[in-house]
């Protein structure tokens, strides 16, 4: 066995995208996902593995994980109409078989994407001291956290980073992309509140049942 640093990205939303647009639409936005994630690769980072919108990426040590994370967040959300990332990143000793890898820090990894909020990045708390000193780059103490199959609380930072992820933009309820206000196709007023939308498609679904799209 021996160390390594997990990151795992996963697109926020990613059911809503295929039920709205269609596995054709889906999987044309996962092509592009998977484009900009090779060019977000920092130094001793490596995509080991890909399941739908999920990668999983091999870092050699913590400060190659967090650029990573960071520069795919800071892809995501340049990117016109496209869903946010969720990561998670952590760090333990691996077995590695056949170039799959085994071993609690993947799990915990995977954990922590499952737990990050649209455009969120969680790590642990050997990652963060890791990269305290990184430029650009602070963290969040988040406390620590109970997940499942993971017996004893975990220490979670959240990594915040200069730019702040799809500020100015809006959530399409029905596909849960970002659109711009101001260049969306679409938007309808629904209580208080008015929606934007990538596409009529997706505001005409959302003016069928509006409350369906609005359950949190």
């Amino acid at each position: 066995m021996w160390p390594v640093v997990f990151v795992i990205a996963d697109l926020a939303g990613y059911t809503a995208l295929t039920e709205a647009h269609g596995g054709d639409g889906a999987a044309i936005t996962v092509a592009r996902y998977r484009e900009l994630a090779e060019r977000a690769l920092a130094d001793g980072a490596r995509i080991v593995e890909q399941v739908g919108d999920e990668l999983l990426i091999v870092a050699a040590d913590a400060q190659a994980a967090i650029m990573t994370a960071v520069a795919i967040r800071g892809a995501v959300d340049t990117e016109p109409r496209f869903p946010g990332v969720r990561i998670g990143i952590a760090d333990g000793p691996v077995v590695e078989r056949d170039g799959r890898y085994f071993g609690p820090a993947l799990n915990l990894t995977a954990r922590l994407a499952a737990r990050a909020r649209p455009d969120e990045i969680l790590c642990t708390a050997t990652v963060a001291a890791a990269c305290r000193d990184m430029a650009g780059v602070t963290f969040e103490d988040l406390g620590a956290l109970r997940f499942k199959n993971v017996p004893l609380p975990v220490l979670v930072f959240a990594v915040i980073s200069k730019v702040t992820p799809h500020a100015g933009t809006a959530l399409d309820p029905v596909c849960r992309m970002h659109v711009d206000p101001t260049t969306a196709p679409a938007s309808l007023p629904f209580g208080d509140t008015t929606h934007y939308f990538c596409s009529p498609a997706c505001a005409r679904s959302f003016a069928t049942s509006p409350e369906s799209y609005l359950v949190s």
